[in-house]
């Protein structure tokens, strides 16, 4: 494919997707791949292909993977980019490595566009999508294999700041939402909120989470968050699940009982409920449930 035929794809697709919705589970992205497999000299295994509302991931034809992404404008000024990249210098992390990436944006357009290439991990996500429905059969070297990255990697440095969904993790994004977990519960926000900073992954969910083997997988948002937000996230995301939810605590009591540990939660909490007016949001029980534990522990 020569130069001006590159362009043309590259126009075509992102006038396309900058006049619809900006979620690749619906939206046509031929071109996108096109490009991509262009730029990076390899072929996508379309039918392994993970598509989520801003990436699309697949397996390579030179067995590696790549994760291609679409951000406007705003949240790249906001987020930042090439966090994937970024995640190569951490040291002693159970990820996948880094190999080479492409970024373009047409102008005169919203979308920007980001394919990373990384090492294929052998293992699968643990859950996919929704409410982890059972304890998942993790041995204790999957345990500790967890507990060394995560602590290896609070050890690092960066000047990166973590995201999550609703904006980055900054003081005064998490103030907001815990005066919101504190609203629903029909309570007075805890004081003093006070942060220990440290770098984190930033969206450790199962799904990005790998077994039998443990792997961290996604890294584009990953940076500096509260001590305890990993493990808080993970908590919160097996909370349907008791015996697991208990091993979790068991597994990293030191970060979730911290101060910043149980703030950090109960903001997680406050981002998870919805909206039932702006006076009283609401809460899911086993969420409500965690919240009140929380806020009882740091005003006491």
């Amino acid at each position: 494919m020569n130069n001006r035929t590159s362009r043309s794809i590259v126009s075509g697709a992102s006038r396309l997707i900058a006049t619809i919705p900006h979620d690749l589970r619906i939206a046509p992205y031929r071109q996108i791949i096109a490009h991509v497999e262009d730029r990076l000299r390899l072929r996508l295994d379309q039918s392994a292909m993970l598509r989520k509302r801003w990436t699309l991931s697949a397996p390579t034809d030179r067995g590696t993977w790549v994760r291609i992404e679409a951000r406007s404008p705003e949240q790249v000024a906001a987020r930042g980019w090439g966090g994937v990249e970024a995640a190569e210098s951490l040291v002693g992390v159970a990820k996948p490595e880094w190999y080479q990436a492409v970024s373009w944006r047409e102008a005169g357009t919203r979308v920007w566009w980001r394919a990373d290439e990384t090492e294929l991990v052998p293992d699968s996500p643990i859950w996919l999508a929704g409410t982890l429905p059972a304890e998942p059969d993790l041995s204790a070297a999957w345990w500790a294999r967890l507990r060394g990255s995560l602590g290896a990697l609070s050890r690092q440095s960066t000047t990166r700041l973590g995201n999550l969904p609703g904006g980055i993790v900054g003081e005064a994004y998490l103030n907001t939402l815990i005066e919101r977990a504190a609203r629903a519960l029909g309570a007075a926000p805890p004081r003093p909120v006070s942060f220990e900073w440290v770098p984190a992954h930033a969206d450790l969910t199962w799904a990005n989470l790998t077994g039998p083997r443990c792997w961290l997988l996604d890294w584009a948002d990953w940076g500096m968050a509260p001590r305890g937000l990993d493990a808080a996230t993970l908590l919160l995301h097996s909370l349907a699940v008791p015996t697991l939810a208990a091993r979790i605590r068991k597994e990293f009591a030191a970060d979730l009982n911290s101060h910043s540990g149980r703030l950090v939660l109960l903001a997680l909490c406050g981002h998870l409920a919805t909206d039932a007016g702006k006076r009283a949001p609401a809460l899911p029980e086993p969420v409500r449930r965690e919240a009140r534990r929380q806020l009882d522990m740091l005003t006491r």
